[in-house]
């Protein structure tokens, strides 16, 4: 499996148990919907390998207990530390509306209702307190926020981004 067909999942955080057990901090705002994994992809030394999954519950909120099959010690445990989490893509469960995955829109065009065409999506930066649209306009570069109020559709089958930007935003990149 390669990285570019999974999604991040999360992290290995700390040890649970002397038994192996571990806890994983979950990246997700549903980490119910990952309680009963029968397999999930760690990142070891920059590859994706498989690990079966023998038990796994939800432990103060946010944080998923597992326990790997074969991880049966510390030692064991240890040697999985602050791995990443990665699950198929096809795993991820459908958005409708205005919502959407980062890794879903890039690509897609952005219309802006006053403007007209801005560019198409390149990245997502959410590095920074608000996440921002990466935009390629012709070799320009144009960053416009990632907020619910700006997004009016999200068009899936035209691979189209409809938004409603301040007045003047646009203009400050041209």
């Amino acid at each position: 499996m390669q990285k570019e067909d999974c999604f991040y999942l999360g992290k290995i955080v700390k040890k649970y148990s002397f038994k192996g057990e571990i806890l994983a901090k979950l990246d997700t705002d549903q980490p119910e919907l990952y309680e009963n994994l029968d397999a999930i992809f760690l990142e070891l030394r920059n590859n994706l390998v498989p690990f079966f999954v023998e038990s796994s519950q939800l432990h103060k909120s946010e944080l998923l207990r597992i326990k790997f099959e074969d991880v049966n010690e510390e030692s064991d445990a240890d040697a999985i530390m602050k791995s990443g989490l990665y699950l198929p893509l096809d795993l991820l469960p459908k958005l409708e509306g205005n919502k959407f995955y980062f890794h879903e829109v890039i690509g897609f065009s952005v219309n802006d209702v006053s403007f007209g065409l801005v560019g198409t999506i390149k990245a997502i930066n959410d590095s920074t307190a608000q996440s921002l649209f990466e935009i390629n306009r012709d070799g320009i570069e144009i960053l416009i926020p990632m907020n619910d109020e700006f997004i009016v559709k999200v068009d899936r089958d035209n691979k189209t981004i409809i938004v409603d930007t301040p007045k003047g935003l646009i203009d400050l990149y041209l």
